[in-house]
Parts: structure tokens; C-alpha cells; sequence
């Protein structure tokens, strides 16, 4: 297999989604981030029930967000970005109209959360907090289900967070300005190995 570097991208954005429509067709879901084209893996059930657990804590305290799973981002749009986060939180109906790959403008927070592959170090814990910082989300929340933890980035600045704050299972979180949403995580446990 050869190796790319980050520095060339692999294809361009239009080469890119006629690759993701047949994908899709075979239930794979492909990411394009720094010019380079991802696999993100299928979630399992401990997955979709953090992104539930996230999901009912959100619309409990902030009942005027939405925590819309899987909605396709443009990121980092100068180098042409296109991300699937496991979660946007964003006022209601900011995605209404808009296509697979949304604007993020009105997104408050990303979330991701690990999967057990080999790809997630570089992928969740590297790629993705800078494309996200990028772009300008306010909030990115790593919920890491191989460290047991739970990571805050916040402030974004110069294509990075200024803030990075990570907590074992079991911590309160507070998560920040504009999101101001308390997260007690010891049920967490439950969903990680």
C-alpha cells in the first residue's frame, strides 16, 4: 500500500463525491479531510449509545440545540475538507434546506467518538481537531473509548484549539461558552471496554 503525504491531495472534491455516492450504495462511509480520502468505520452499539447519552444531556439543558448525528460538514474548506462527525450540536433547523455537506456555520460542537480501529488515533485525536479548529467550531468533544476519557477543545485560533482539557470517565465536564452543557460521565464506563 502506498503511502501519501498530507502535503498533495489525492483527488479533488468533485473526483471525491462520485466516490462517496457508490460508497454509500455498499454502506461505507467515506470522509474527505486534508485532501485525503478516508474510511470512518461502522458505528457499533456501545457507539450509537454514547452519541444517545450525548444527544438526551444536550436536549435536557439546552432544549434549544439539536444534536444532529452524522450530518455531513464542509471543513477546513481551503483545502476542501468534507467531514461526517458523530454528532453537530447546533440550533434547531440550522441544517433545513441544506444538502449532504452542510455549511457548519451554525455548528456550536462536533463530537466523535473512538472507534476501536487502527486508524483512530490519526483520525479523531489529530486530523479532525485540526480540521474542526479550522473551520471554526467553537467546541470539538472527543469522547475516547480506549483512554476512557473525555476531551474538551475549545477556542479555536489559528487552525488550532487553544484550550485542550481532557477528564477520565467518572469527572463532571463542564463543556463551554456558546455550548454550557454539564456532562456527569461515570455511565460512560458502561460503553467501553
Amino acid at each position: 500500500m502506498a503511502v501519501m503525504t498530507t502535503e498533495r491531495p489525492q483527488m479533488e472534491l468533485a473526483q471525491f463525491r462520485e466516490i462517496a455516492i457508490t460508497a454509500e450504495r455498499e454502506e461505507v462511509v467515506l470522509e474527505f479531510i486534508n485532501g485525503r480520502i478516508g474510511v470512518k468505520p461502522v458505528p457499533d452499539g456501545d457507539h450509537g449509545e454514547i452519541i444517545m447519552w450525548l444527544l438526551e444531556r444536550c436536549m435536557a439543558q439546552r432544549p434549544d440545540l439539536r444534536l444532529y448525528p452524522e450530518q455531513g460538514l464542509q471543513v477546513a474548506s481551503y483545502r476542501n475538507g468534507l467531514a461526517k462527525p458523530d454528532g453537530s450540536l447546533a440550533p434547531r433547523r440550522t441544517f433545513a434546506g441544506q444538502g449532504e455537506w452542510a455549511d457548519p456555520a451554525g455548528v456550536l460542537m462536533v463530537v466523535e467518538v473512538t472507534s476501536y480501529d487502527a486508524d483512530a488515533n490519526r483520525r479523531d485525536r489529530l486530523e479532525k481537531p485540526r480540521a474542526y479548529a479550522e473551520t471554526g467550531i467553537p467546541v470539538f468533544l472527543l469522547v475516547d473509548r480506549d483512554e476512557g476519557s473525555v476531551t474538551v477543545h475549545s477556542e479555536p485560533s489559528n487552525g488550532r484549539y487553544e484550550s485542550v482539557v481532557t477528564l477520565a470517565y467518572g469527572h463532571v465536564v463542564q463543556l463551554p461558552e456558546p455550548v454550557n452543557v454539564t456532562l456527569e460521565t461515570e455511565e460512560l464506563k458502561d460503553f467501553s471496554r
